[in-house]
């Protein structure tokens, strides 16, 4: 992508939520993982690439023992719209017994963190737990509920922290709806 491409999509998207709003939501998010998992030596899921930096943020809020883990899990590759489900990494350490909070970028559809789930119920999890810092509203979710929740969006196109649009904008400072789509 040219500079000028990030720039016009960069000027003409709608910021649905700013980087403080963002922010916040993490505190809560936070807060609410504490008052869960705080006593559990969870393991956290990244799951690459849009939760990199949903999970880092999300990580220094949590001050408790903890490990972190990461698959690599894609319906979308560098398009805009979702296909077949592609396992590209798992991760390295065991997940028999442990408490698992996945971290995910963005509940859309729900058929990607519905698969994860069902994953590690079946590799052993004592427990697993969603987080997501963005959920979309609309009627096409499978049944798959996070248990945290960022923020909410309308229906959209969005790019922004983790969240990409054709590969690029992960970077952005907040969470923009493209233009258009």
């Amino acid at each position: 992508m040219k500079n000028e491409d990030y720039n016009k999509i960069m000027s003409e998207a709608d910021c649905l939520h700013t980087a403080e709003e963002v922010g916040l939501a993490l505190d809560k998010m936070a807060q609410a993982i504490t008052e869960k998992l705080s006593t559990c030596n969870p393991l956290i899921l990244c799951v690459l690439t849009g939760a990199i930096i949903p999970t880092g943020h999300l990580l220094t809020r949590l001050n408790f023992p903890l490990q972190l883990d990461y698959l690599h899990v894609t319906r979308y590759g560098d398009t805009t719209s979702g296909g077949k489900l592609d396992w590209l990494s798992e991760q390295n350490y065991s997940l028999n017994d442990r408490h698992v909070l996945i971290v995910d970028d963005i509940l859309d559809e729900g058929v990607t963190l519905q698969a994860i789930v069902d994953y590690c119920h079946q590799a052993g999890a004592a427990s697993v737990s969603s987080a997501v810092l963005v959920e979309k509203c609309h009627n096409r979710k499978t049944d798959v509920k996070a248990d945290f929740v960022g923020v909410q969006t309308e229906d959209r196109y969005l790019f922004g922290y983790g969240m990409d649009y054709k590969g690029y904008l992960r970077n952005a400072d907040g969470i923009f709806a493209v233009k258009g789509l």
